[in-house]
Order: structure tokens, then C-alpha cells, then sequence
């Protein structure tokens, strides 16, 4: 079966709900205060079945005070019966309602000239005529208008053959929103919740996309985190279900959530599908009768699907947005909405109530950017949801962006994003990111070629840096780059980019060093005898070394190349530095470990060692520590031995 939503629009007292009655026999008006006062309060619902078609109405209040009501009930709407009393003609909600539809992009629209029964022959042609000047310059100028009496029936008929023919046209089908079908995301606003005796909790809303079953875990948004809630059961029109799909009218009975934690407003999703966002970037047309120019911020409602929400809004533009334009504007609002790229929306403004436009959502998490790149968002933000991609994987720089992260701005499902992202990946556009031992990381990640570059020059720049400042440093460890050229939410992807910098031949890594290709270390002419200089000092102090302030006083170096040739010693094994970083001759320590070999020992402790070789403990400690790791001695309680030697052959 197909299906379709038609919302009713117009001036109170013009008929609305006794011409869903008449055309299907239901009565939207629930509440004992509507029956009393015969008007509309809150929204209202009936349907009209054939064999393959299903008419979901949703009846609005026309009372300018309950507008926010009807706003409440039009998402998801697909054809619009707009209604015009002929005794009374347009009055100022016909025109309001008119303009909500307009700026809804509602696809189609039928009118119905009600209370036929009442009007003569010359009043009923002049309320067509005022229709069609109302309807002539908008998107419904094509509009068919049908004079009915909902009293007499008469019209009736023509009428309901004319909305089963626009809904024909506009239907969802059940192939479209199927589970799993073209990455559909379920989505439902919620514009009622209330408990039943034994039933439990029970939440109404009109099903924009995808579907829902029995036994289906769905996110109840906004919260700080997304609440999972549980569909027990499933009722459309009244009718348990097995499955409701886009463009129903939904009853579920949740389990899992309490009364209270539900309002109008919320919505029930695909588990993380959607997010819940304050910062929007919208582009907004304001009504021609808009009181005055948008500029700086400015106090309004949001109306977006069943929620509402009060929020500071400002044109983009170098100049006001006059009443009549459109524009780029900022939203700021007040608490979190559910709301994707390309969702629908209405403006207006607290008090005095007026609506002033509407819009349509281009980032659904907007950053404030400014000059040249304010300006290159909003051309890319402006076109096709591939470009909105690109400046979104820009927006995370060198960190990246997977498509888990990215569809819910788009509410679509992240194997679709992964298709776009990947299409943009081909025509090189975008880096894929590849599979990294980091927890998470399923190489479903894309990041901008630009941002890599920015990695690669931060590389370069460290390194040249490190030997700028130290000629004969080996390299710089790897951890310490990583700092260097990236931030902490990017170091997960460390390992990527060490080995893209590496086959690009930027760098070299040397183990848990890292270098720049082609760079020597061999000591200049002057280095090397100051090399020869330092290495004979120690050499000639066996375990006495010099402190390197009196090396340096000795033979007339600066401290950073003196430093420089030490290490470059000590890498080289000619030097050995302790435990402590105390650092003696080689040949010292060598000669140390063959006198006590001669000793023959079979075991002594710390004070008998620091005696016989006229060690302080300073240096005594570190030595044994030393030896202990070369295996020239082993710890045995408090004191030590000397292992036998390992036989050759």
C-alpha cells in the first residue's frame, strides 16, 4: 500500500475538521473544550482508504493563537488541503497558513472552497477569484479549487477523487522506506505521549522516514546522551500493525522510558542516526510582509517538524536581509533540536506571534567561520550534500572523519556517506585513511590532502629544527615527532602517518628514531679531533672521569658541542653511559670487568667492590648496575657473584 499525509490549512471557523468528516466519516475534534467551544485546538486525525492508497489527514487549529499547534502537525506533509470558507473568502490565517505551506516546500496542494451551501452564485465567484490571485505568483498557483458544502455533501465526492489523484502522484511507497532500503533512516517526531490503563506509555507522530516494528530499539532525542527506548507495539489508524511505515500516522507503546521524560518535540530514530544540535546554518527566505529587515541577532521561534524552540537567529550577509529575500542565516538555539541537512523550517517571531519565514537547514552542527573561509563554506554548504562532505571532512582537519560520524548531519545512513566519501576519494579530493592498530579505527576514515600536507611540513620542520640546533643528534624519537606534528585527537592516526611521511621518503625511521633521508653524521675534521680529544680524557681517567664542566674548561669547547660529541660517542659505544647518566671510557669499564674476573670472587657485596677499586658509591652503584646487564655479574641476596664463563664450541 501507498501512502500520504494531507494537512489541512486555513482561517478558523472555515471548516476544516467538518470537511475531513465529511470526506472520512471521523471527527478529529478529541478534546470535550473543542466540541464546546467548536474550534480546533490541537491537532486532529482521520484517513481515507482505497485498495493500494491510504490518506493519513491531520487536521490544524486555524486560531492564530494555536498556530504553533498546527506548525506542530505539517511535518511530513505531502499534500496540503488548504481551506477557504465562500461566505467569508481569505482572511489572515488563509494567508499565514498559506505562507507556512509555501515555505515548507509542500509538494502539492488542493482548495476547498467550503460552506457552498452558504454563498450566492456572485459571492461564490468572487471568493475563486481571490483564491486565484492569492495562489497565482506561488508554487500552488496550479492549485484546483473545489466548492463543497461539507452539510449537503455536495462537491464532496469530486473532491476526495481529487486528492486521491494528487496523493496517487505523491505517495511513499513501502520498497522506499523498507528496513534497510536505500539506507533509510527511521524518524519520528513526536507530537503526542500520554499513558493508557494497562497499556503503559504511549507516544503518536506522523512517520517521515524509514519504518518501525514490534520489538524495534529506537533513540528518544534530544537528551545529553540518546536514551534507547523499546517498541512493544505498533497501531496505525487504531489497527495494530506488524510494521508502520513512512507517511502513516504511528501509535507505539514504548517500553524503557517514563511519561515524563516525553515531550512534543522529541524524536524516536535510528539508533545514532540523528544528533541533537544548538548551532545551525540555515538558508531563510523572509515573507514580504516580514516587519523588518534580519541582521544582527535576533530573538525567534524555530518551528521545525513537532518541536519548538525559542533561539537567536542573524544574516550572514554583509547587509540586512530584507523582508521578501533570502539569505544565509545563523541560529543559535536556546536547547538542542533533532534536525538533519535539507529538514524544513519556520521562523517567527514571539511577540507579537507573527510568522516572518522559513528555510531550509544546510548544517545541522554549524562553526562560526570568518573572511575567506565563512565565505567558502557557504558556497559549498549552498550546493550538492557531496561538497557539504568535503567542507565537513575539512572542518576535522588533520583528526579526520568517518561516515559513522558524519551521516547524521545528513540523516542518512553511513554506507551511503561511505559512497560519497569514497567517490570523492577517487577524484582526489580526499584521502582515505587506512586501517590503523588503534582501537576503532576501521579505515572508514577520510581526511583532506591539505591537511596532511600541514603534517608533513610540521615533520620537516621539527626535524631540520632538532639538527639546526644539534648537527650530530641521530634523530628524534618517534614519540616525540608525533607530539610535534600532531594534535591529541589525531595521535590515534600516528601510526598512518608515520608510515605515509615514511613511503613518501620524507623521513627515515631508524628504530625508535626518527631522521631526515640522505642526512650523514660523519664529524667534521675540527669534531673529529676534539672527538679523539674527549675520547683520550676519558680514556686516560679510567673510573675517574672529568665533569663536563672541567672537560670543557680543558679543552676550550662550547657546551652544546661538547654535548653533541659525547652522545655521539656514547651511541657509538665508545663511551658508556650508567644508570644515572654517568658516563665512562668503554675501554675503562672493560678493563674494570676483566681485573675482578681475575679476582676470582666467588661472591662479595658493594662496600668490598667500592674499596678494592677506590670507587665512590656514586659510582660503585651505577657500575655493578651495569655490569649486572651485561652478565659480567648477578645479584645473590645482598651481594653478588661472578657467573662462570660460557664455554666456546
Amino acid at each position: 500500500m501507498r501512502r500520504v499525509i494531507v494537512g489541512t490549512a486555513g482561517h478558523i471557523d472555515h471548516g476544516k475538521t467538518s470537511l475531513v468528516k465529511a470526506l472520512t466519516g471521523i471527527d478529529c475534534d478529541r478534546w470535550a473544550e473543542e466540541k464546546s467551544r467548536g474550534i480546533t485546538i490541537d491537532l486532529g486525525f482521520a484517513h481515507l482508504e482505497t485498495d493500494d492508497l491510504q490518506l493519513g489527514f491531520i487536521d490544524v487549529p486555524g486560531h492564530e493563537r494555536f498556530l504553533h499547534n498546527a506548525l506542530a502537525g505539517l511535518g511530513g506533509v505531502r499534500v496540503a488541503l488548504l481551506v477557504v470558507a465562500a461566505d467569508e473568502g481569505v482572511k489572515p490565517q488563509t494567508r499565514e497558513h498559506l505562507d507556512v505551506l509555501t515555505l515548507l516546500g509542500i509538494p502539492a496542494a488542493v482548495v476547498a472552497l467550503t460552506k457552498k451551501d452558504l454563498a450566492a452564485p456572485d459571492l461564490l465567484e468572487l471568493a475563486e477569484l481571490e483564491i486565484s490571485e492569492l495562489l497565482e505568483n506561488g508554487p500552488f498557483a496550479d492549485a484546483p479549487i473545489h466548492a463543497v458544502s461539507s452539510t449537503t455533501g455536495e462537491g464532496i465526492e469530486a473532491l476526495q477523487q481529487e486528492l486521491l489523484r494528487l496523493a496517487d502522484r505523491h505517495a511513499l511507497t513501502e520498497e522506499s522506506t523498507a528496513p534497510g532500503g536505500n539506507g533509510v533512516r527511521t524518524r519520528l517526531p513526536i507530537d503526542r505521549a500520554f499513558t493508557l490503563k494497562g497499556v503503559g506509555v504511549i507516544v503518536t507522530g506522523t512517520l517521515v522516514t524509514g519504518s518501525i516494528a514490534p520489538g524495534d530499539t529506537l533513540d528518544l532525542l534530544p537528551k545529553p546522551n540518546p536514551t534507547p527506548v523499546r517498541v512493544r507495539a505498533v497501531q496505525v489508524h487504531g489497527q495494530t500493525r506488524e510494521r508502520a511505515f513512512a507517511g502513516e500516522r504511528t501509535s507505539l507503546q514504548l517500553t524503557g522510558i517514563d511519561l515524563a521524560d516525553l515531550h512534543r518535540g522529541m524524536q524516536l530514530t535510528t539508533p545514532g542516526a540523528f544528533l541533537a544540535s544548538r548551532r545551525l546554518l540555515t538558508r531563510v527566505r523572509l515573507l514580504a510582509d516580514a516587519p523588518k529587515p534580519l541582521a544582527g541577532f535576533t530573538e525567534m521561534r524555530l518551528h521545525c517538524f513537532s518541536a519548538e524552540v525559542v533561539g537567536k537567529v542573524r544574516a550572514l550577509q554583509p547587509t540586512p536581509l530584507e523582508p521578501g529575500q533570502e539569505g544565509f542565516v545563523e541560529m543559535r538555539l536556546a536547547r538542542p533540536v533533532v534536525i538533519a541537512r535539507g529538514d524544513r523550517l519556520i521562523l517567527r517571531r514571539p511577540s507579537p506571534a507573527m510568522t516572518v519565514g522559513g528555510g531550509v537547514v544546510l548544517d545541522p552542527a554549524w562553526l562560526r567561520r570568518r573572511g575567506k573561509a565563512l565565505d567558502e563554506a557557504l558556497t559549498a554548504l549552498a550546493g550538492e550534500d557531496r561538497e557539504a562532505l568535503a567542507l565537513w571532512v575539512r572542518s576535522f582537519g588533520e583528526r579526520s572523519a568517518g561516515s559513522a560520524v558524519l551521516a547524521p548531519r545528513l540523516g542518512q545512513s553511513p554506507e551511503t556517506v561511505r559512497e560519497a566519501l569514497a567517490a570523492l576519494a577517487a577524484e582526489g579530493r580526499l584521502l582515505t585513511v587506512p586501517p590503523s592498530p588503534s582501537p576503532g579505527n576501521l579505515g572508514d576514515r577520510w581526511l583532506i590532502p591539505a591537511a596532511y600536507q600541514r603534517v608533513r611540513e610540521k615533520a620537516k620542520a621539527a626535524l631540520k629544527e632538532l639538527f639546526a640546533r644539534d648537527r650530530l643528534a641521530r634523530g628524534m624519537p618517534k614519540a616525540e615527532l608525533i607530539q610535534k606534528m600532531l594534535s591529541p585527537r589525531a595521535r590515534d592516526l600516528a601510526a598512518v602517518y608515520i608510515d605515509w611521511l615514511t613511503k613518501e621518503k620524507v623521513i627515515v625511521v631508524e628504530g625508535d628514531l626518527v631522521t631526515l633521508p640522505g642526512r650523514g653524521d660523519a664529524l667534521t675534521g675540527e669534531e673529529s679531533q676534539l672527538a679523539q680529544a674527549i675520547l683520550q680524557t676519558f680514556d686516560e681517567a679510567g673510573l675517574a672521569p672529568p665533569a663536563p664542566s672541567d672537560l670543557q674548561e680543558k679543552l676550550g669547547t662550547k657546551k652544546g658541542i661538547q654535548e653533541g660529541i659525547v652522545r655521539y660517542l656514547v651511541e657509538r659505544k665508545k663511551l658508556l653511559r650508567l644508570p644515572g647518566g654517568l658516563i665512562l671510557s668503554a675501554t675503562a669499564v672493560e678493563k674494570l670487568a676483566a681485573d675482578l674476573r681475575a679476582l676470582g670472587w666467588e661472591e662479595f657485596k658493594v662496600p668490598q667492590f667500592k674499596d678494592h677499586f677506590g670507587l665512590t658509591r656514586k659510582w660503585a652503584i651505577p657500575l655493578l648496575e651495569y655490569l649486572d646487564s651485561q652478565g659480567v655479574t648477578m645479584r645473590r641476596g645482598e651481594g653478588r657473584i661472578l657467573p662462570p664463563p660460557i664455554p666456546s664450541g
